[in-house]
This record gives structure tokens, C-alpha cells and sequence, in this order.
């Protein structure tokens, strides 16, 4: 099984940047399919973009051209670069395995002016 943390969340302005990491432990990292999620206040947890591990990915239309997802399977890491941020994007940002696995603390996005 799959251990994750994830961190880089922070108060950004609109149009702005943050990259998110999620640095795993354990084993066989490289071979999940993996996934970053996002929950908005009173809003349901949705996943924004997925990544094989091969590096093929995809993305929620919401962000398709914004974010990025990417992976280092040396390193056990995974990113989501996001830009041009919008009020919509504020969330808590969650990491996972797209099969499905225990939800970490997550990290806070917070788009504003």
C-alpha cells in the first residue's frame, strides 16, 4: 500500500500559479494509476486529472488547459501545476490512487483577490 502527502496548497491571486506535490512511501508507487482530487466547500470531492504509469493523463474540462499533472517515479513524487487560477479552483487538493485508498490531511488552495 501506498502512503501520501501532500503540500505546496497557499492564497493565490487570480491568474495565478501554485504547484501542488504529492510524495508517496511504500512500495510499487510507479505502478498506480494516480489521481489529484479536489473539495470545494459543500461541494463533492471530483477528480481534476489522472495519470498512468506510463504518464498518459487527462483531465476534468474545468481545468484542461490550466493544469498540468505529472509524475517522477524515481523520486515517488507526483505534481499538479496549476495556472491561471480562478476563484472556482479553491479547494483542498487531495492526492490518491485512482483504485482507491486512504485520503491524506490534503492541501488548501485558496484563489482570491
Amino acid at each position: 500500500q501506498v502512503q501520501l502527502v501532500e503540500s505546496g496548497g497557499g492564497l493565490v491571486q487570480p491568474g495565478g500559479s501554485l504547484k501542488l506535490s504529492c510524495a508517496a512511501s511504500g512500495s510499487s508507487f510507479s505502478f498506480y494509476v494516480m489521481g489529484w482530487y479536489r473539495q470545494a466547500p459543500g461541494k463533492q470531492r471530483e477528480r481534476v486529472a489522472f495519470i498512468t504509469s506510463s504518464g498518459s493523463t487527462n483531465y476534468a474540462d474545468s481545468v484542461k488547459g490550466r493544469f498540468t499533472i505529472a509524475r517522477d517515479n524515481a523520486k515517488k513524487t507526483m505534481y499538479l501545476q496549476m495556472n491561471s487560477l480562478e476563484p472556482e479552483d479553491t479547494a483542498v487538493y487531495y492526492c490518491n490512487t485512482v483504485s482507491g485508498g486512504s485520503w491524506g490531511q490534503g492541501t488548501q488552495v485558496t484563489v482570491s483577490s
